[in-house]
C-alpha cells in the first residue's frame, strides 16, 4: 500500500491496442495478423518488403549505408560485468568466449540492416557444453518471413502456416525502430525517407538517356517519291535502320535520306536532379552530405575531411540498439541459465572520438615543462615503433620538439637537447643546434606562459585539459612548424656533408 492518502497507481495497460479503442485502426483481433502502418509501403508496395529490397540496388543507398555499419563494427565490442561479485565477473567471461565464437561483428553488421527496414530478426541456436547451455549460433532471418499479430506476438509464415506459425519462447532476438510510437510493431526504417529520392533519381536517369539518345545524334529522316509503294517504303525504312549500325548504306534512286538535327530551347540539367536526389539520400543515411558528394558540389578537400567519417551520434545510436537489444534478449537469457545468481552482463561498443594528435602533441609540449613525460608515453601515443637496445636511431621532430622544450637557449639546453637525441652522436653542429633553440624557444615560452595562467586558474587536471582545448584554435603553429622544417633540413644536409666528408 502507498504510504500517506496517495492513491495506488493504475497498473493496467490503458491506450491498448487490442481492444478495438485505437481509432488510427479500428478493432485489432489479437489473433490476426497485423499489416504495417508505413504508408509508402502500403501505397507503393502492398505491404512487401522486396519493395524496399530495391532500394538497396541504388548506388547512393548501398555506399552510404555501407559506411553506417561499417562505422559501427570498425568499433571495439567489450563486455563488463553486471555487477561486483564473482559471480558477475564470470558471467562475463563467459559472455566474451560466446561472442568471440559467433562472431559477433557479422552478427551486428546483418542486424544493422533493421535501422534500414524497421525491425530485424535472428534465431539463436543453442547447444549443450557440459552442463552450460552455450551460444552455437546466431543466424539472421529474412523479415520478410514473419510477422506481428495483433498481441504484439511474432509469427513464423510458412506455406503450411500462412497465418503464422507460433514460436518457441527465447529462441528469437528481435529489435523495432524509427517509429515515433510504440504502437507500431514492425518500426519504420530508413527505406521510408529514401523511397522517394531514389524513384525520382532513377526516373530522372532513364530520362536522361532518352534525351541523350535524343540529342546526342542526329535522326535520320527518310523521303520517298510521291506513289512509291509498300516494297519501296520498307527498302527506305530498312536504309534508315541500317545507319545506326553500318557506316555505308546504299538505296534506289529517287530515295533521299537527310539527317535530322533535334532543336530545343532553355535548359535540361539531369546531372543537377542527381547530385540532389543523391545529396537527400546521403542526409538520409548518415546525416551529412560531404564524405560522398564533395567532388559534386566543389567542396575543399579540407572540408571534405571534416566529413569523412559518420556522424559520431549516429554509430552511437546504431550500436547502441544492436547491444541493448542483443542484452535484453540472448545476454539475459545465457546469463540466467548459465548463472543465475549472476546479474546480466553488459554488451556496448567502444565508441571514441579521433583524437586530434595536433592539439595532443602541443598540449604535451606544454606539459613537458610542468611533469616528467616518460619517451614510452610519446611512443604509445602517437603510434611510432619503440627502437631496440643499441638500435642506430635517426633524427626525428620529437628530439628538436624536445629541445625547444628543455628550457632557454644555452649550453645546458644543448647539453639536453644532444642526450635526448642520443646521448654522445651530435645531431647538428652546436651553432645550428643553439640558433633552432633560440629561434623555437620565444614560441614555446608563449605556449608556457599561456598554459602557467591556465593552470592557475583551472581547479584540476581535467578543467585544466579542457581550458587547454578551449584556446587550442586559436594556437598558430606556422612559425613553429616552418623552423623545425629548416632545422629538418638541416640535419638532412649536415649529415650528407659527413658522408662526403668520409668518402673523401
Amino acid at each position: 500500500m502507498p504510504r500517506g492518502n496517495a492513491k495506488e497507481p493504475t497498473f493496467d495497460e490503458v491506450a491498448t491496442t487490442r481492444d478495438g479503442r485505437d481509432i488510427t485502426r479500428g478493432y485489432v483481433d489479437p489473433l490476426q495478423i497485423q499489416q504495417p502502418q508505413d504508408s509508402i509501403l502500403i501505397g507503393r508496395g502492398g505491404g512487401n518488403y522486396r519493395t524496399y529490397e530495391e532500394l538497396l540496388r541504388d548506388d547512393q543507398v548501398a555506399a552510404t549505408f555501407q559506411q553506417r555499419r561499417l562505422a559501427v563494427i570498425s568499433t571495439d565490442w567489450e563486455v563488463e560485468a553486471g555487477g561486483e561479485s564473482s559471480e558477475d565477473a564470470k558471467a562475463a567471461d563467459f559472455m566474451r568466449e560466446q561472442l568471440d565464437h559467433i562472431k559477433f561483428d557479422n552478427a551486428t553488421d546483418k542486424m544493422l540492416f533493421g535501422r534500414f527496414f524497421g525491425f530485424a530478426v535472428a534465431e539463436a541456436l543453442w547447444a549443450r557444453d557440459g552442463s552450460y547451455i552455450v551460444l552455437d549460433s546466431i543466424k539472421v532471418r529474412n523479415r520478410r518471413r514473419f510477422a506481428f499479430m495483433g498481441d504484439g506476438s511474432m509469427r513464423l509464415l510458412t506455406s503450411d502456416k500462412p497465418t503464422g506459425e507460433v514460436l518457441p519462447d527465447r529462441k528469437f532476438w528481435v529489435f523495432q525502430c524509427g517509429s515515433d510510437n510504440d504502437d507500431e510493431l514492425y518500426g519504420l526504417g530508413l527505406a521510408h525517407w529514401v523511397y522517394w529520392p531514389v524513384q525520382f533519381k532513377r526516373n530522372g536517369m532513364k530520362f536522361w538517356l532518352i534525351f541523350l539518345e535524343k540529342f546526342g545524334q542526329p535522326t535520320a529522316w527518310g523521303k520517298f517519291p510521291l506513289g512509291a509503294g509498300e516494297q519501296e517504303k520498307t527498302k527506305l525504312l530498312a536504309a534508315l535502320q541500317a545507319i545506326q549500325a553500318d557506316s555505308g548504306i546504299i538505296t534506289p534512286e529517287g530515295m533521299l535520306i537527310e539527317l535530322l538535327e533535334a532543336a530545343r530551347s532553355g535548359t535540361a540539367d539531369y546531372q543537377s536532379l542527381l547530385n540532389k536526389m543523391d545529396a537527400a539520400i546521403s542526409k538520409v543515411m548518415i546525416g551529412q552530405t560531404m564524405t560522398a558528394d564533395a567532388t559534386a558540389a566543389g567542396l575543399g578537400s579540407s572540408q571534405a575531411q571534416v566529413h569523412m567519417t559518420v556522424r559520431q551520434d549516429l554509430v552511437e545510436a546504431d550500436a547502441d540498439l544492436v547491444c541493448h537489444s542483443f542484452n535484453l534478449t540472448i545476454g539475459r537469457w545465457l546469463t540466467e541459465w548459465n548463472f543465475p545468481n549472476a546479474k546480466t552482463p553488459l554488451v556496448s561498443r567502444r565508441i571514441e572520438e579521433p583524437e586530434d594528435l595536433r592539439f595532443t602533441a602541443y598540449r604535451d609540449q606544454v606539459l613537458a615543462k610542468m611533469v616528467p613525460i616518460s619517451r614510452r608515453y610519446v611512443y604509445e601515443k602517437y603510434g611510432i615503433p619503440e627502437p631496440d637496445p643499441g638500435e642506430d636511431l635517426v633524427w626525428s621532430p620529437f628530439d628538436l620538439a624536445a629541445a625547444g622544450a628543455s628550457g632557454s637557449a644555452g649550453s645546458s639546453g644543448s647539453a639536453e637537447f644532444a642526450e635526448a637525441a642520443g646521448g654522445s652522436r651530435d645531431i647538428l653542429p652546436p651553432g645550428h643546434v643553439e640558433q633552432l633553440q633560440q629561434r623555437l624557444g620565444p614560441i614555446v615560452d608563449e605556449w608556457i606562459a599561456t598554459a602557467r595562467i591556465l593552470a592557475s586558474e583551472a581547479k584540476d587536471l581535467v578543467d585544466f585539459n579542457e581550458r587547454l582545448q578551449a584556446i587550442h584554435p586559436e594556437i598558430d603553429l606556422d612559425e613553429f612548424t616552418r623552423h623545425m622544417r629548416l632545422g629538418r633540413l638541416a640535419a638532412e644536409l649536415a649529415g650528407r656533408a659527413d658522408v662526403l666528408e668520409e668518402g673523401s
